[in-house]
């Protein structure tokens, strides 16, 4: 698809994630529809878009509301005609232990994280149907599919978004609409202001977990989908290999990931103090309203080299035991056929 004047919905686009990428289409000439709950975060964002020789509106929308995702559903129309890119990417995050998250702030994290998404698809594809084309894109994380602790919550959300993407691409097979897509996009950890944002029950400061990687790779990978859909798409090395090595060692990557999670992701030398955080109204730090979130993407390469290799020297340890494994079982096998009775 052109991205050129196409026109491109996306949600949570005051910060992080979903202004790196209305930033990226905004350089492709895109027409935008710029969606979050901070007004004065989306006006900002939405003067730097004309400015990059975009079209950009900027409707403040909480996507819990799925009636307000049907009201952003049809500005875009109003203001464009059409709706070609939905970008499902508003959401917000809990950390603590299981126990220790109370029950509304989990169920807040669902209600955003995964009704969000759903009241979007919702909105968006009728009018994909309509038109016979279309693309959803749902932001999902690589915690999909090795969640992690003190996130079961966000964790939970994003494994729901993934199979959100699959149950549609179903149907989709089954209605026989082969230019309406559901693409879903699995980053590692991204600096952005999330981290900030989240409510916490810690007790410690939260801190991305290391190797960290650019919202802007995440946003190169939405644009690139945009033109190009596919199923899923991992942003990351690291990730990549995380989930290879899932499927081949499970319980040795949970056990890893639990201790560096514990280990590097909660500040041990920074108190804080129990918060909601951004779960039932936007910050009012101005500071949040940006792309990055501090954690230093770009000056990680070299550790996330390091870990990358040695998630593949692992992987392929595992693998090529695997393969001695099944060449051993074929000559047993062999050698019990040609065995005389």
């Amino acid at each position: 698809m052109r991205t050129k004047d196409s026109v491109v919905v996306i949600t949570g686009a005051s910060s992080g994630i979903g202004r790196a990428t209305a930033r990226a289409f905004a350089r492709k000439k895109a027409c935008l529809v710029l969606a979050a709950r901070r007004p004065e975060a989306l006006e900002s964002l939405a003067g730097e878009c004309r400015k990059l020789g975009a079209k950009a509106v900027a409707v403040p929308t909480d996507v819990s509301d799925a009636a307000a995702m049907d009201r952003l559903a049809a500005r875009a129309i109003e203001a464009f005609g059409r709706i070609d890119v939905w970008v499902n990417n508003a959401a917000v995050a809990a950390f603590g232990r299981f126990q220790d998250v109370p029950l509304r702030d989990f169920e807040r994290v669902l209600d955003v994280n995964v009704l969000g998404y759903v009241h979007g698809a919702r909105a968006a594809l009728p009018h994909f149907r309509m038109q016979g084309s279309g693309i959803l894109i749902n932001v999902s994380s690589v915690v999909a599919a090795i969640a992690q602790p003190y996130a079961a919550a966000y964790s939970i959300s994003k494994a729901a978004v993934r199979a959100l993407g699959v149950s549609l691409r179903a149907e989709l097979i089954l209605d026989r609409l082969t230019d309406v897509h559901v693409c879903t996009v699995l980053p590692a950890a991204i600096d952005t202001p999330i981290f900030e944002q989240a409510a916490n029950y810690t007790g410690h400061k939260v801190k991305a977990l290391p190797p960290v990687h650019t919202p802007q790779r995440v946003a190169r990978t939405v644009v690139k989908l945009a033109r190009k859909p596919r199923r899923e798409a991992v942003v990351g090395t690291v990730g990549r290999f995380m989930l290879l090595q899932y499927k081949l060692t499970p319980g040795t990557l949970e056990a890893v990931m639990a201790r560096q999670v514990d280990k590097t992701q909660l500040s041990r030398r920074h108190v804080a103090a129990a918060s909601a955080g951004n779960l039932y109204r936007p910050s009012a730090a101005k500071r949040t309203a940006r792309v990055e979130g501090g954690w230093h993407g770009r000056s990680r390469t070299a550790r996330r080299r390091l870990l990358a290799l040695t998630l593949l020297a692992g992987a392929g340890k595992v693998l090529r035991k695997r393969q001695a494994a099944a060449r051993d079982l074929g000559v047993q096998a062999k050698a019990s056929s040609s065995t005389p009775a």
